[in-house]
């Protein structure tokens, strides 16, 4: 995993995946990628400009038994471009 997959967050057990700008499924793909190395109980905070994320990492969320836990959105720049922040909390087994 490197710098820009995931940064460490607020907290010891937060990690962040910056994917924005990137579209499907490559969001999806960063976060699988950031989740096979991370302890049971992990925070995952996905970032991504593509709106489709707000669906697609809840449902793999869900297929990997994990929990979506908060969804929020924040248009940011000149563009009115909106951000959407979707966090899960990885289980047993990534």
């Amino acid at each position: 995993m490197s710098a820009g997959d995931a940064a460490s967050g607020g907290g010891a057990d937060a990690v962040v995946v910056d994917a924005r700008g990137l579209r499907c499924p490559l969001p999806v793909i960063r976060l699988a990628r950031a989740a096979r190395d991370l302890p049971a109980g992990t925070l995952v905070t996905v970032l991504s400009t593509d709106p489709a994320a707000r669906h697609d990492v809840p449902a793999w969320a869900r297929m990997r038994g994990h929990a979506a836990v908060g969804e929020a959105g924040e248009t940011q720049g000149e563009d009115g471009a909106t951000t959407w922040s979707i966090t899960v909390r990885l289980a047993t087994s990534a």
